[in-house]
């Protein structure tokens, strides 16, 4: 991102932060099977690391929020991308269950620092005529992230098991964490006037009194619950047709990480054609239709293709609703964002629960065809009720950009 795009030089070390906290956040799927194995349990426990991992990066948002807000954002971003790197690392370390369990906690702590807290940057830093193309190629240093942590992780899982995928990727965040840290050091950050204690009370009760809120953060549950809850079930549904090498299982998850990428290169062309509402539609209809897909059991390609689709629809919607989210709040904007990301790793949290749940008790094909449904719905619901509102604190804060 260079001057001549309108957008600033400083985004590329943000994207470079996404980039780097986004390299774990699906590297178990793939190796589950492994993971389950080497410790005796079946792959409905091993898929709870991916609800730990989201549930604790959820729970820590109010707060990731208001500290980033009140002490700089910068700066805690980098602390938690360390402690992400470190987590990684005594994971490959763990010699229980229990311990890995922990570990992984550990590391939704350091991840969920990251992710909001560069979305706020990023909106801190573009106007909103611009925020939707900013915050898609922040999103394509995590869509990057998850790619190559998907496939990375099972390519190391079949030659160091999922230990050294662990290990590899934590060193690999400590590397970037540093980078990270220098390249702040000499950016040229506008820094916003310090927020207040009594200014982000004002602010939760401004996020909760715009009628946006409601329908944003509910959403963003909705689609973490129906769509990313599945990624932990992927290589058991491939294990179940044959294909047991942990490298195909990466490479279909990172096929929603490609369809993410595909959004970024698209949405400058979308957004003009289809209009926020129909970004919306178009979106949840394509990932509900790929959801469908999966549930007849499809073999690794096509279900590549598929994911890929799925990820190209859902950040047409999801980058709709991290916009709507940015717009809740200026005077605590991190906090909005934080917020919408609570939500959505909360749904992530369920999600998996409630797949495992809908799995055993009515089978792949309702469970898949009743989630597809849901989220259809959600399109055409979030195309109605959510209307573009300047934030009842923009007058506030003449010095940022609503």
């Amino acid at each position: 991102m260079t001057a001549k795009s309108g957008m600033p030089p400083v985004l590329n070390i943000i994207t470079l932060a996404t980039f780097a906290a986004s390299l774990s956040v699906r590297a178990l799927d793939p190796v589950l099977p492994h993971v389950a194995e080497d410790f005796g349990i079946n792959i409905a426990t091993a898929a709870s690391f991916a609800a730990v991992f989201a549930f604790t990066f959820a729970i820590i948002q109010p707060a990731i929020g208001a500290a980033a807000d009140l002490f700089g954002k910068a700066r805690l971003m980098t602390i938690c991308l360390v402690l992400l790197g470190v987590a990684n690392i005594l994971g490959a370390l763990s010699t229980s269950f229990p311990m890995l369990f922990v570990t992984r906690i550990l590391a939704g702590i350091g991840s969920g620092g990251v992710f909001p807290v560069a979305l706020s940057l990023t909106s801190d830093l573009v106007g909103p005529d611009k925020r939707q193309l900013a915050i898609g190629r922040t999103l394509a240093g995590s869509m990057t992230g998850n790619l190559l942590g998907a496939t990375a992780s099972g390519l190391i899982g079949d030659l160091l098991g999922w230990r050294g995928v662990l290990a590899v990727l934590g060193g690999l965040v400590i590397i970037v964490a540093l980078a990270v840290a220098a390249g702040f050091r000499g950016a040229a950050l506008a820094h916003p006037p310090r927020t207040s204690l009594t200014a982000l009370r004002h602010g939760y009760r401004t996020i909760f009194t715009n009628p946006n809120a409601r329908i944003c953060y509910s959403a963003v549950f909705i689609e973490g619950c129906c769509v990313l809850g599945l990624f932990p079930f992927i290589a058991a549904f491939l294990f179940e047709l044959g294909e047991t090498s942990l490298s195909i299982a990466g490479i279909v998850i990172a096929g929603f990480a490609i369809g993410g990428l595909f959004y970024t290169l698209t949405v400058a062309r979308l957004l003009p054609w289809l209009g926020m509402r129909g970004m919306m539609i178009v979106g949840a209809t394509l990932v509900g239709m790929q959801l469908g897909a999966v549930a007849f059991g499809l073999t690794w390609k096509p279900q590549m293709l598929s994911l890929l689709v799925m990820g190209w629809g859902f950040y047409m919607i999801h980058g709709c609703l991290q916009v709507f989210a940015s717009e809740l709040s200026v005077e605590a904007r991190a906090t909005a964002l934080s917020l919408h990301s609570f939500f959505f790793f909360m749904g992530q949290t369920v999600g998996p629960i409630a797949f495992g749940f809908g799995l055993q008790h009515v089978g792949k094909s309702a469970t898949l065809t009743c989630a597809a449904a849901v989220i259809i719905v959600l399109g055409f619901v979030c195309a109605k009720f959510l209307k573009q509102r300047l934030p009842a604190d923009a007058a506030a804060r003449p010095d940022v950009k609503p």
